[in-house]
């Protein structure tokens, strides 16, 4: 099975979708708790490659085949999706306001973010490590980043972290995005970059970096990817039951296999739900 894909074709089925729906009056049920209404909303990221990415033939990446998958347990089918853009720094409004039924961007589990917003999950235990080139054999520890140039996208903490915890010596380049830490890596303007292991496995998966990067496999955080809803909303227990039902039947490490597989992601077992590692 695989769920990767939403095509352009279904999206002219849903804006048909749409357009009866605004002329039949008031019958649209986004979001319906029992599935089978007319659409439902989910946030994804749309410039993760191998999370959450749209592309010229629909949208693809882990994140979109776990919503997806959620989406039909729900009783939706893949051409009532809509799929809605969700910036980091967005999500929580974007729930409060109802903008999307539910989240699935990356969007870590933390204490500040449950007094705002519900999570189901998770869905996915990543961890914060270093991307290095693959003939690299220099770092093989986070200490080994000391005096190396570390690079990480504007505004990120994750490069101020090690420098603070592990290597105080590394050098810190910040970059505007992880696309330009990867020509950087490749050039060897820099000599690692750092964020959580699924978005450097995503990036190092993509065809035009195959073989040329490998991951550290630090595992200097935890973090927990969750799906999330609004407070209160019931959809938090039904999208629970759906992400044990895609462990059970193999979807789950069938997308992680698609997504992240040509970067040799050695990926934690699929988390328990409610089990949320400090």
């Amino acid at each position: 099975m695989k769920l990767r894909k939403v095509t352009a074709a279904s999206a002219t089925v849903l804006a048909l979708a749409l357009t009866a729906t605004a002329c039949g009056g008031d019958d649209k049920d986004s979001g319906s708790s029992d599935g089978g209404g007319k659409k439902i909303t989910i946030g994804i990221k749309f410039d993760q490659p191998g999370l959450g990415q749209k592309t010229p033939d629909g949208y693809e990446g882990f994140d979109v085949d776990v919503a997806t998958y959620v989406a039909k347990k729900l009783g939706y089918s893949e051409d009532q999706i809509e799929w809605k853009e969700s910036k980091s720094a967005d999500r929580e409004t974007m729930l409060q306001r109802g903008d999307v039924d539910f989240i699935a961007a990356t969007y870590s589990i933390t204490p500040e973010r449950q007094e705002k917003v519900d999570f189901a999950g998770p869905y996915l235990l990543a961890h914060q490590d270093v991307l290095i080139r693959a003939d690299d054999d220099k770092i093989k520890s986070p200490e080994d980043l000391n005096d190396a140039k570390l690079c990480s996208v504007t505004g990120s903490t994750s490069a101020q972290n090690v420098k603070k915890k592990l290597a105080p010596k590394a050098q810190l380049q910040n970059y505007p995005t992880y696309s330009a830490c990867l020509n950087g890596l490749q050039t060897g303007a820099i000599d690692a970059l750092t964020t959580d292991d699924s978005i450097l496995a995503g990036y190092a998966a993509q065809d035009q970096f195959k073989g040329k990067f490998k991951l550290g496999g630090f595992k200097m955080t935890n973090e927990n990817y969750g799906i999330g809803v609004k407070k209160g909303s019931d959809l938090k227990a039904k999208i629970n039951d759906a992400l044990e039902a895609m462990v059970s039947d193999g979807a789950w490490d069938e997308a992680v296999t698609d997504n992240f597989g040509p970067a040799n992601y050695k990926n934690e077992p699929a988390p328990k739900i409610g089990d949320v590692k400090s």
